[in-house]
């Protein structure tokens, strides 16, 4: 790797594990449908020359219906839910949960009947994973409330089917339009909420909380993932999946004083094993053209996309199986 592949490797770790940072500052003031509205409004009115300069929306448009599918499952509804969960949830446990979307990946790729089918490694992985997170949360159990951690589970699961969807429908446009059209989209349905739930005071680190992950961890976030997959390639450019839920631990520690608990020693090894074991596949990598979708891989666009770990814009988009996610295609699985 180049020294730009470095630095673009090692920005991306940095801007998709901090997120969860920045979203349990800002819902301290913001609600958390708001944040979702500054968040994508933002984002998307930053990439929207761009995007008309890639052809603008067009054949997005005419593809409307998998368009709302993928923005809502990937962005609007894990997005709330994320900042919902994070109102009592710490940053740094939010960030290693959602680290098991990879685990969840390879149970959707079975359960939509994919053709590649999960070998003995991965079965293996998938087993370890599961039990990292009953670590992770058996071992802090008095800490940990079932609603928000139910919140996070549906988060996971968004983020392992909206790649489908993505892979399935919408990977053969280009992906700048598409992501920006899944902002603008999910920032109109929010836009309501907003105007109701708007903010009558905001510190000055929620401000700076929100601009960060609106204009770096979304709209920055994936031109520079898109590049990050033009120079390494997709295989290569998703390992950073795995390296932002530690990022995202050392920023809760590190900012917020959060406490690195037991279950997070326990529990984070044995998720990263089991995801890394999970989502290995067998064969040759897939090759992409740097600006086709969004997540990480176009995988033959085919039914075994969601086996693909796909870094989230969330604090993720965490946003599919193409060449791009969302902070989701994206981001940030």
């Amino acid at each position: 790797m180049t020294r730009r592949s470095w630095a673009l490797f090692a920005a991306m770790c940095v801007i998709w594990g901090i997120p969860y940072l920045l979203i349990r500052i800002a819902v301290r003031d913001v609600a958390p449908g708001t944040l979702v509205f500054l968040r994508t409004a933002i984002g998307g009115l930053l990439l929207l020359p761009l995007a008309f300069s890639r052809g603008g929306f067009g054949p997005v448009l005419r593809r409307w219906r998998p368009l709302v599918a993928f923005s809502a499952i990937e962005m609007a509804v894990p997005w709330l839910l994320l900042s919902s969960a994070e109102q009592h949830l710490a940053s740094s446990l939010t960030g290693l949960l959602v680290a098991a979307v990879p685990l969840v990946g390879v149970l959707v790729a079975r359960l939509i009947g994919s053709d590649e089918r999960a070998d003995q490694l991965q079965l293996l992985g998938l087993l370890v994973g599961i039990v990292g997170v009953a670590m992770l949360v058996g071992l802090d159990v008095g800490d940990i409330q079932a609603g928000p951690l139910f919140e996070v589970l549906v988060v996971v699961i968004g983020y392992a089917v909206a790649p489908v969807i993505m892979a399935r429908k919408l990977a053969d446009l280009p992906s700048i339009p598409v992501v920006c059209a899944s902002l603008l989209v999910v920032a109109l349905g929010y836009l309501p909420y907003a105007v109701v739930r708007w903010p009558s005071h905001v510190a000055a680190t929620g401000l700076a909380s929100i601009a960060v992950l609106a204009v770096v961890c979304t709209a920055l976030a994936f031109l520079l993932f898109f590049a990050l997959i033009s120079a390494i390639g997709p295989a290569r450019a998703v390992v950073i999946t795995y390296v932002n839920p530690a990022v995202a631990v050392l920023a809760g520690v590190a900012f917020l004083g959060e406490e690195f608990t037991l279950g997070m020693a326990v529990g984070f090894p044995l998720i990263l094993l089991g995801s890394v074991l999970a989502a290995r596949r067998r064969g040759a990598a897939a090759t992409v053209d740097g600006d086709q979708s969004i997540r990480t891989v176009p995988l033959a666009v085919s039914k075994s996309a969601a086996t693909m770990p796909v870094p989230s814009a969330a604090g993720g988009t965490q946003l599919t199986p193409i060449p791009s996610s969302g902070c989701s295609a994206e981001v940030p699985r």
